[in-house]
């Protein structure tokens, strides 16, 4: 299907649950009452109960030097003007006895997906929520470790933390401003928790919503086609950014950051797909990053892309 047959199963009210790729060239749409067919289960509930903690895993990353060649291209790019911010993620090999199917059920989070028997998400970031004429989008951006002493305080107050979400909010500001009215910053920089198992991370989000009106359900496509890629995954300039990405990044994110949502035929929510486990011929692959400013660290940067390859 194409973002042009959303807006037909929007009109018509018709339930879907919808899943693209990182690039948005890859779109997956499933009637509701054909999903058990298709073996990909979901679960958008912000109130979910809270199950206990998965066993930890064991991680295979790419050494510290290697990531340090990656991020000084990153700088380079922003010292020439190509880009402002850019997320850097990358792929980890991971080892568990565990299954796809067995981390979905297990997993504590407001936005799961299992796709078959090929990778499993399992994200804390909202993408775009709709209902009655309001669109709300959640960009995440700002990660640390709780355990950190005034650990809260830190994250806020920290120079680079903040340019990096000022930058994505002005980006998902201006991205809703193509698709909506009256486009507002209702929160900004507010801190919510996630149990990763071994760490407990704060991390920083905001709220901006703005008025599609009342016909949005014939528009979804073109609402989504609009928004995508997601810009907290991507950077600013988000079209430059993302040719960057694919130049350094040397991988396939595939559905990696991607989004994954569900429309009831009433109101539209859905969830940036991070937090993600693939399984390979070489067995399971994590793929996880952060965002580069010049303001970076290259050391925090390496340990926070470790520190967001868990099992919740």
């Amino acid at each position: 299907m194409s973002f042009e047959d959303l807006n037909l199963l929007g009109k018509k009210r018709k339930p879907f649950l919808f899943i693209t790729d990182f690039k948005a060239q890859t779109l997956e749409v499933i009637l509701l009452d054909k999903l058990q067919e298709r073996d990909i289960e979901f679960q958008i509930d912000e109130n979910y109960i809270k199950k206990e903690h998965l066993q930890k895993l064991k991680k295979e990353p790419l050494s510290l030097n290697k990531y340090k060649l990656k991020f000084q291209k990153v700088i380079e790019k922003i010292k020439s003007g190509d880009t402002y911010l850019l997320n850097l993620t990358q792929p980890t090999k991971i080892k568990t006895s565990l299954s796809l199917q067995e981390i979905y059920n297990y997993a504590n989070a407001p936005y799961k997906l299992r796709y078959k028997d090929k990778f499993v998400c399992f994200s804390p970031e909202k993408f775009i929520q709709i209902e009655g004429k309001t669109i709300h989008t959640y960009p995440m951006k700002g990660t640390i470790d709780s355990a950190l002493e005034d650990a809260q305080e830190k994250i806020l107050a920290d120079r680079k933390e903040m340019a990096e979400h000022i930058m994505v909010v002005d980006l998902l500001r201006n991205d809703l401003s193509i698709v909506a009215t009256d486009v507002k910053v209702d929160s900004f920089r507010y801190i919510s928790s996630i149990d990763s198992g071994e760490k407990k991370l704060l991390q920083v989000s905001s709220h901006i919503s703005g008025n599609v009106g009342e016909d949005w359900h014939s528009q979804i496509g073109t609402i989504l086609s609009a928004l995508l890629p997601a810009g907290s995954i991507t950077g600013t300039p988000k079209k430059n950014t993302i040719k960057i990405i694919e130049d350094i990044e040397q991988y396939e994110r595939g559905f990696f950051t991607g989004v994954f949502g569900i429309y009831n035929g009433e109101k539209l929510d859905s969830g940036v797909m991070i937090r993600f486990i693939e399984k390979t011929q070489d067995g399971y692959i994590y793929k996880s990053g952060g965002g580069i400013t010049l303001d970076s660290d290259v050391d925090d940067e390496y340990n926070e892309l470790l520190d967001k390859i868990y099992l919740p």
